[in-house]
């Protein structure tokens, strides 16, 4: 029987096989060859096929998939409560574990040249039997802008920030992450646990 050897000019080069006349004498060696080649072509086929599907149905840049939002009040129908009770209808589009609790409440106002902006706090946390106290909370801060010079038949200006970071998120633009609350409650755990008392 000849052994296997490469060619060693060329990675590339093909590696001598069992000698011909050796496989035309074994139907079984002949009966393998053809079954891994059946194997190798299904399998090859499957991934091309598995391939192409998640191309179609995975994110592809340019398609854009449907945020939630909420249709916001007029400027003119703005109180201090409906803003309130706005941006819990808001939270409730917002695909988040269950075991999430939340408390919003109203912090202040500010007066602006063109504008007027309302200020509000949701504080998370995820409560448990063992912990009815959590460790630590994470906050979305939410700012309701009314403007003075647009009608105020217009709706209100809504945009949010998450405790900790700078980006402002706007409703409707970009869907919320439930990572983000995470994010923030562990990193407060982990620089609890470097403060000794």
């Amino acid at each position: 029987m000849e052994e296997l050897t490469s060619n060693v000019e060329g990675k590339d080069a093909p590696v001598k096989a069992v000698d011909a006349s050796m496989e035309a004498e074994d139907p079984a060696l002949e009966a393998i060859r053809k079954a891994a080649e059946s194997i190798v072509k299904n399998v090859i086929r499957d991934a091309i096929y598995t391939i192409r599907h998640l191309q179609k149905t995975e994110a592809v840049p340019g398609i854009k998939y449907p945020v939630p939002n909420i249709t916001w009040m007029k400027c003119k129908d703005f109180t201090v409560f409906n803003g309130l009770a706005q941006i819990e209808d808001y939270l409730k589009t917002w695909e988040l574990h269950e075991s999430w609790l939340h408390w919003t409440n109203y912090i202040s106002e500010e007066e602006l040249e063109y504008s007027t902006r309302y200020f509000y706090r949701v504080r998370w946390s995820i409560p448990t039997c063992r912990k009815p106290i959590p460790r630590a909370t994470a906050c979305v801060y939410f700012v309701i802008e009314i403007s003075k010079i647009r009608p105020s038949t217009l709706p209100v200006e809504v945009f949010f920030v998450v405790e900790t970071n700078k980006l402002i998120h706007r409703p409707g633009e970009s869907r919320f992450k439930e990572k983000w609350l995470k994010d923030v409650i562990e990193s407060k755990i982990i620089m609890m646990e470097t403060i000794t008392f």
